[in-house]
């Protein structure tokens, strides 16, 4: 089986994540199935990031401690990850800035600073010349890197190649890697594959005030907002995303939000005069570690019971929790649907780990989508924007459209939008509201809610949820173990999930936060986790790690 890890790392503000980004790029252009981990801290300069480009020949989401190659820019490179290192692991490095104790593994020393004085380059080209050190490393034909280096640089393309091709001279073939001879899978990042889910559901606008992890999603929609005539906007604050939102969705415009824990605290209210106002919109929420401003540039997932009870009030909301990129494509394009079929906010869950990791994308493993219409006013009766229906949802309306008042209310009203406070007109109209989830439950039965993997007639299951979900499935392959995993958290899928547990009889149940979320859930429908395993200091659970613990864990459970 082939499975390698390369390592880069350096200070921040050396281009790190860029240079990830093209030796991932690279190893994808061999046929190998890539994912990318990025590791950086909330500081512009200065301060240890550096990034782990994995490679296999099947498809994987998950990231190994132990790695094959080092990439250092610096010292503190090799200082700090000197654990993960193999036993047979080779160095790549700057001879100007360190150099390796005798004894020391395999190494190639390019001589960085004097390469770019020569070549009147910018420091930043150190990444160039170090890559393709790398290539010659692993004997990858220096014309692919070029060819890769060319899509990737918009500036000084050439002055690139020409450093990169003096690393290259500069280094040795160690050992040559075979090319696989299968489909070439595109690239993208989680952020990517929910934007272009959304747009995939009809989004016609865009708002969010940048709050890692979710920025990306609002960069990449302004690079593409031309090519889909998008509306994408950056207001002031928080608050003023989720009201702008909302009123784009009061004139018709499918609308979407970006934000964090943080700035979900601040929409809150908005989320709530959505629900009352019945004013489809969706948000996606990059969780992170808290509280307050906890750890920005790390990942958890620590807002599902925020998720399930933000905003005040009881209303019919729509959560999902996608594990991977093809899931956060298809569930983002689903809560698009939700969201305007029925009137209410949707919520998507990712964070970091989802978001800001890099995988190859397959399209044909996703399932069909089509974009839904919402119930449409047929212009003759007198409109009323909340009458009442048998499922809740009422036909909409949009200004300016002729012999119709299209009133939305945040207090409760009559089905006109006339403010009222009349105890039996309040009583129906709560019902009306919360009678959607009766009809959205039977909605989503038809779609996959819950799914399994790894060994499903294994009596001892893991259950995770979100971004969970790669490590997971390599690991109940590997141990013999099943794997169940919720995608909707909310309306939460018990049928299909108690369909999935069938025949297990030991829950070992794994969450990247303190307080098992997950498991609370799952004890209000009468399902208790015989063993948690919880990771809360901002990373993820490598392979390692988690197979490590459960192994502890399965000793006594079995």
């Amino acid at each position: 089986m082939i499975d390698f890890s390369i390592l880069i790392g350096g200070k921040a503000g050396f281009g790190i994540d860029k240079s990830g980004s093209i030796i991932g790029r690279l190893l994808n252009q061999l046929g190998y199935r890539v994912f990318i981990y990025r590791d950086y801290p909330s500081i512009i300069r200065g301060g240890h990031t550096f990034s782990i480009i994995r490679a296999h020949e099947s498809k994987i989401a998950a990231y190994q401690d132990k790695v094959d190659f080092v990439i250092a820019l610096n010292q503190e490179t090799l200082d700090l990850h000197k654990s993960r290192l193999k036993k047979e692991c080779f160095y790549i490095f700057d001879s100007d800035q360190l150099k390796l104790d005798a004894g020391q593994a395999c190494g190639i020393g390019a001589p960085l600073g004097k390469i770019l004085k020569e070549e009147n380059a910018p420091e930043i080209m150190r990444n160039s010349c170090i890559i393709g050190a790398l290539a010659k490393a692993i004997g990858i034909d220096f014309g692919i890197l070029e060819n890769v280096l060319k899509k990737e640089f918009s500036k000084e393309v050439e002055l690139n190649i020409k450093v990169a091709r003096r690393g290259f001279d500069e280094a040795k073939e160690l050992i040559k890697i075979e090319s696989l001879k299968q489909e070439i899978l595109p690239l993208v990042s989680g952020n990517e594959a929910v934007a272009l889910g959304l747009i995939k559901g009809g989004l016609s606008a865009f708002i969010a005030y940048p709050m890692t992890p979710t920025s990306p999603v609002l960069h990449y929609l302004a690079e593409v907002a031309d090519n889909f005539l998008l509306d994408v906007i950056h207001p002031e604050s928080e608050i003023s995303v989720i009201l702008m939102a909302l009123g784009f969705s009061y004139i018709g415009r499918k609308v979407a939000v970006g934000t964090s824990g943080g700035g979900f605290c601040l929409m809150t209210e908005g989320l709530s005069f959505a629900a009352m106002a019945e004013l489809p919109v969706v948000i996606i929420l990059g969780q992170r570690p808290g509280p307050s401003t906890g750890l920005p540039t790390y990942s958890a997932q620590t807002e599902l019971s925020f998720a399930l009870s933000a905003g005040q009030g009881e209303f019919t909301r729509f959560i999902a929790a996608p594990g991977d990129a093809e899931e956060a494509y298809y569930w983002s394009a689903v809560s698009m649907n939700v969201s305007w079929k029925y009137q209410i906010p949707s919520i998507i869950l990712t964070d970091k780990n989802l978001g800001e990791s890099v995988s190859n994308f397959d399209i044909n493993s996703v399932d069909e989508i089509k974009e839904e219409k919402p119930i449409l006013w047929d212009g003759k009766s007198p409109y009323k924007r909340y009458a009442f229906t048998e499922n809740g949802v009422s036909p909409l309306a949009f200004v300016p459209a002729k012999d119709a008042i299209v009133k939305i209310n945040s207090y409760e009203h009559d089905e006109s939008g006339i403010t009222t406070e009349d105890p039996e007109l309040s009583r129906l109209m709560q019902e009306k509201r919360l009678r959607k989830k009766e009809f959205l439950i039977e909605d989503l039965e038809a779609l996959g809610l819950v799914k399994v993997y790894g060994n499903k007639d294994a009596q001892v299951s893991l259950v995770c949820w979100g971004s969970n979900k790669g490590v997971c499935i390599e690991v109940a392959q590997k141990m013999g173990l099943r794997l169940i995993q919720p995608l909707v958290i909310e309306p939460f899928p018990i049928k299909q999930f108690n369909a999935a547990l069938s025949g297990v009889n030991k829950i070992i149940l794994v969450e990247c936060n303190a307080t098992a979320q997950l498991a609370g859930l799952l004890k209000g429908y009468g399902i208790n986790a015989d063993s948690l395993i919880l990771k809360y200091d901002g990373r993820p659970f490598s392979l390692e790690e988690l197979e490590k613990k459960i192994s502890e864990v399965l000793i006594w459970v079995r």
